[in-house]
């Protein structure tokens, strides 16, 4: 009898041991992150869901860039080098910046400063002048921390990480430079404009460029690991899934690269050219500019499913894990495609003839679009306040 008291109690004492160690795990489980997902991009929104407009912000000087977004922060580029910040509960105004010249790529932020790229254009002269420039304006006023020159403007869209800035110019080169101080770190020449959606995944920075090559650099370094040269301009962004690089180009086909050296793997041919590549729901999304939008393997290409729009796709789309949001130039709706089937699930709209070629974003728990005349938040109606107006 006393040996099986024994037993008991340590049978006791192990349950309670493992019980102690789920609850340090469940606590501490924030320690260890996830791994990024490209598949989150909606954040807290479901685009399947009946959504409405939440708030307006009215203007005739809106882009064809996409805004940017940093918490609670949006920030949205104008004509004539103006940017606007706002908030993106209910699209009160921060504060507005005009920097002169105008807007030449698609900004990025952090939680310290928006990064603007600009560019100024000279009458006619024999006189060399610098046309390009990139600011980092503060967070809480839009007031000037650092600005740098540029031969020639940077152009398509800025990347970064938490350290670096990268861009393609319209003089053929592609640079680094320091978020805290604007201070160059490398710069890669080439002899093609760079008018493209750069990417970074790992230690590598992906860059199309107009002569149809797509370069694969190192990022600390500028150093050419290798490129790889169709026929058409590259100009959407290049994705990385598994050791595969994707990307289109203009000749009108979808390519499949090993991310190690740049040697093909596979490439499918579209309707036309093509600008837009993103991975999602286990496959890659095409939106070609012949107004369809595919889904393909990515092992071989195999196209999954095939859906035509009202006009052609120029802007990136918005992923989330139960579809994705499409803004064709044409038509008077941003339209919402299942990633399983490429059926149509939802639509948000935005007026006739309204849609631009800026992506759509999100920011918290709206969804944002650029429009010809202004950019429109929508959110679930649970969590909508009253439809304000903003000038």
């Amino acid at each position: 009898m006393p040996e099986l008291t024994i037993q008991a109690v340590g049978r006791n004492r192990l349950i309670q041991l493992v019980f102690i160690a789920a609850l340090f795990f469940a606590l501490n489980l924030s320690a260890f992150p996830s791994p990024p997902s490209q598949i989150t991009q909606a954040g807290k929104i479901a685009l399947s869901e009946p959504l409405t407009v939440r708030w307006q912000y009215n203007s005739d000087l809106t882009i064809n860039l996409t805004p940017a977004t940093a918490g609670e922060r949006i920030y949205l580029p104008l004509a004539a080098g103006t940017i606007v910040s706002l908030r993106s509960t209910d699209g009160q105004m921060f504060w507005k910046t005009e920097i002169g010249g105008e807007v030449s790529a698609s900004p990025v932020a952090d939680d310290r400063a928006v990064y603007i790229a600009s560019e100024t254009i000279f009458p006619p002269s024999r006189e060399i002048r610098a046309t390009g420039a990139l600011r980092a304006l503060g967070r809480e006023g839009g007031v000037t921390l650092w600005m740098r020159t540029f031969h020639r403007p940077l152009k398509g869209s800025l990347v970064a990480n938490s350290t670096t800035l990268f861009g393609g110019t319209s003089d053929g080169r592609v640079f680094a430079v320091e978020k805290a101080t604007g201070r160059f770190l490398w710069v890669m020449q080439h002899w093609q404009p760079f008018n493209s959606n750069p990417s970074l995944y790992g230690s590598v920075l992906y860059i199309g460029c107009d002569d149809g090559n797509l370069f694969a650099l190192n990022k600390t370094t500028g150093q050419t690991l290798w490129r790889y040269r169709t026929r058409g301009a590259v100009r959407g962004r290049a994705v990385e899934v598994d050791g595969v690089v994707y990307f289109g180009s203009a000749d009108g086909y979808v390519y499949a690269l090993n991310a190690a050296d740049g040697r093909l793997r596979w490439r499918t041919r579209t309707g036309a050219g093509v600008q837009v590549v993103a991975e999602g729901g286990g496959g890659l999304l095409i939106a070609s500019l012949d107004n369809f939008v595919y889904k393909l393997s990515l092992l071989r290409g195999d196209r999954l499913w095939k859906r035509q729009l009202a006009g052609r796709v120029a802007s990136e789309p918005l992923l989330a894990t139960d579809g994705a949001l499409f803004t064709p130039l044409s038509g008077d709706a941003g339209v919402v495609l299942d990633l399983r089937d490429g059926k149509q699930l939802n639509t948000l709209p935005v007026g006739e003839d309204n849609n631009t070629a800026a992506s759509p974003v999100a920011a918290g728990d709206v969804l944002l679009v650029t429009t010809r005349r202004g950019l429109m938040a929508f959110s679930r109606p649970d969590t909508s306040t009253q439809s304000r107006q903003k000038e």
